[in-house]
């Protein structure tokens, strides 16, 4: 069915496309009939699939990755899809517009997205009150991913991310530290060794204060050197932190079939989908080899069939996100993936 509507979507520019989606999506899933067809056909329960992290029980290792969905809006629609887990935000203390649009595109024969959204979203408050509509009896695990503000000087970027952190406590399940966007300026700096280190304890120390242990990642860029990423497994093992999220989007444009005329008409931006796959997976590996597995991993980047995110296991991920891959295989492709891995 995706694959008979794509050609009409891919006429409408590429983020109102996705609102056009979603909005349709969100209408006619709310149909009786709609969604029980939408269970019975995304619907894989198999106990091979099931997966044990952080005292956590995900139900498949397949998530949807933060971006999609970033103020709460589409977690019911989207859980129909049978994702295991899902990933809210990146939201931020207090909302914002983001980047001037067009701020988005495809490319198309790379089956890649270039994004310079710029963390857009409705602020920490607006997401709260679209989870506090949720079932607490939902069957899927459920992260928040928090950034902060343009406007927030790097040296208070810490009172942002503690502000977030606070706020979703009680709604999400995991929380993951977003300073990899390459669309905030300045943003990146942050993963150095000194403001890292800076931010993470000031969330493991706001944690002891709770009875309950949420789960703390941290997302990192595939830019990284070989030397980053050392000091980012030396701190995440020095502070007895969760897990990472390997890998957020590239600023490389690097082997890509997409003509150079047209990538600079685009301009600046992350790229995801398919030319990221290959980078991303070397930074598991990478970090899984590194590491000695000691640093819980979710995979994510370039996943766009069956064959790349097994690549991402068998590098090292212990669970998997998609997202740009959704944009060209269709939500199908969850599926194909969920059988896969039980076979």
């Amino acid at each position: 069915m995706y694959q008979l509507i794509k050609p009409l979507l891919f006429s409408f520019q590429a983020e109102k496309a996705h609102h056009i989606t979603t909005t349709l999506f969100k209408i006619v899933s709310k149909t009786p009939i709609v969604s029980s067809i939408l269970k019975q056909s995304f619907r894989l329960d198999d106990e091979s699939l099931k997966r044990e992290l952080w005292g956590l029980t995900f139900k498949n290792p397949v998530g949807l990755a933060a971006g999609f969905d970033k103020d709460g809006k589409y977690i019911k629609e989207m859980a129909q899809l049978g994702f295991g887990f899902i990933e809210v935000g990146t939201v931020t203390p207090v909302g914002q517009a983001g980047n001037p649009k067009p701020r988005l595109f495809r490319l198309i024969s790379d089956k890649g997205i270039i994004n310079r959204m710029g963390f857009n979203n409705g602020g920490v408050d607006e997401l709260v009150n679209n989870l506090k509509k949720l079932n607490k009896n939902r069957d899927f695990i459920l992260g928040g991913n928090i950034g902060k503000n343009k406007v927030t000087p790097n040296d208070e970027a810490y009172k942002d991310y503690l502000i977030c952190f606070q706020k979703l406590y009680d709604y999400v399940d995991y929380f993951v530290v977003n300073l990899s966007s390459p669309n905030t300026p300045g943003l990146r700096e942050l993963q150095d060794k000194k403001p890292l280190s800076k931010i993470l304890s000031t969330l493991l120390d706001e944690r002891s204060k709770y009875e309950k242990k949420k789960p703390i990642l941290l997302k990192i860029a595939p830019d990284l050197t070989n030397e980053q990423i050392d000091d980012v497994i030396e701190i995440c093992i020095e502070l007895n932190m969760d897990g990472l999220i390997a890998t957020n989007t590239t600023i490389s444009r690097d082997n890509l079939q997409t003509t150079d005329q047209e990538i600079n008409q685009i301009g600046a931006g992350g790229l995801s989908g398919r030319p990221l796959n290959k980078r991303s997976t070397e930074v598991i590996r990478y970090i899984s080899t590194k590491s000695q597995s000691q640093i819980p991993l979710i995979g994510v980047g370039g996943i766009t069939d069956v064959q790349s995110a097994k690549e991402k296991i068998d590098a090292g991920a212990d669970l998997i996100q998609v997202y740009s891959g959704l944009i060209y295989a269709g939500p199908y492709l969850i599926k194909r993936i969920k059988k896969a891995l039980s076979a």
